[in-house]
């Protein structure tokens, strides 16, 4: 990363009239303005945000990034966001990375620029040492996923582990054995070079709990989507296999709706047949028919903690936070299971 000193001795003059240039002092030669700005171009030079706010001159907008805008899960995460940040005079802009590892670093250049004054990640894709070096331009604040090698940044999430071994003992209480699983992700088919630690700990949770108990897992009895076209893409599949499980876990709600909604066509009966669990507890879960067992996100408490840090470190620029802050996500037993 360059420095003010290596744009003064490309441009050949002194550091002070690098600081100069970039305050826009009008006493300035022209000739010595226009070689700064060369040199800042040439060097890929941004002024360094602490002593950017220090000069009161700060954006007062946050940068939230999450990776499908339709998902509405990440909808009431924002909401409570928008509503801290409205609350303390801050502007929020959303982008939507679309789980591409460019387009995040795209968005993370809003802070590196001075666009932004700070970046909430809903979502991650690129591993934590390629986005650490932002770091330097501004507070980063994960919410909900997070990397395996965090270091410098909070993050406020749920127990992933803890929510899906609830889940899978619930389902194995009551009776069901035989039990499919589906995931937002698929770990082992994610893009080269990109993990999800959020995946891992939920199929984690579950095979724990399942080996533990003596439960059989079925290769064929696991499955990835995010839609409610992929759960109906599910049901048709589970009616192919000769041999079906009796219960699926999903990875979110609309999963969940998407298999309950095509069992009503395939006259497939929920729970007598194939008992459905979900994920998130959005509004969706209690119109369903029947109503969705599923587990509760704290969405509105994970988006306002998440601000709400955010807003703590642009006060504090000379502290940095190390944190990961787990919130209660209890099961949402219904008429599914």
């Amino acid at each position: 990363m360059s420095t003010i000193k290596d744009v003064a001795t490309k441009a050949g003059v002194s550091r002070s009239t690098v600081s100069r240039v970039l305050n826009h002092h009008p006493y300035v030669d022209e000739k010595k303005r226009k070689a700064v700005q060369e040199a800042i171009k040439e060097l890929g030079y941004t002024p360094n945000s602490s002593a950017q706010r220090l000069r009161g001159t700060e954006t007062k907008t946050i940068a939230v990034l999450v990776s499908r805008i339709v998902n509405p899960f990440f909808s009431a995460v924002v909401d409570a966001m928008d509503e801290v940040a409205t609350m303390h005079s801050y502007r929020m802009i959303l982008c939507n990375t679309r789980g591409r590892a460019d387009q995040e670093l795209h968005f993370l250049e809003l802070l590196r620029t001075k666009q932004v004054d700070g970046v909430i990640l809903a979502s991650i894709v690129n591993d934590w040492e390629t986005i650490y070096p932002y770091l330097q331009y501004g507070p980063i604040v994960l919410c909900n996923e997070y990397p395996r090698d965090l270091h410098g940044a909070p993050v406020i999430t749920i127990d992933q582990k803890k929510a899906m071994t609830t889940i899978t003992k619930h389902l194995l209480h009551k009776g069901y054995d035989s039990i499919a699983y589906c995931n937002v992700y698929d770990v082992n088919h994610l893009p080269e070079g990109v993990r999800s630690p959020l995946a891992e700990d939920r199929y984690e949770g579950f095979v724990q709990t399942m080996k533990s108990e003596g439960k059989v897992i079925q290769s064929s009895w696991r499955f990835s989507g995010h839609s409610v076209d992929d759960g109906r893409d599910i049901l048709r599949t589970i009616l192919g296999l000769s041999n079906r499980p009796n219960a699926i876990i999903t990875g979110s709600d609309e999963i969940a709706a998407g298999i309950i909604a095509e069992a009503k066509v395939k006259k497939v009966r929920i729970p007598e047949d194939l008992a459905v669990v979900g994920f998130d507890n959005q509004p969706t879960a209690t119109l369903l028919e029947p109503q969705l067992t599923t587990i509760h996100q704290p969405t509105f408490e994970m988006g306002k903690q998440a601000m709400e840090m955010l807003l703590t470190l642009l006060a504090n620029q000379n502290e940095q936070y190390e944190s990961v802050t787990f919130l209660e996500a209890p099961i949402q037993i219904r008429h599914s299971t």
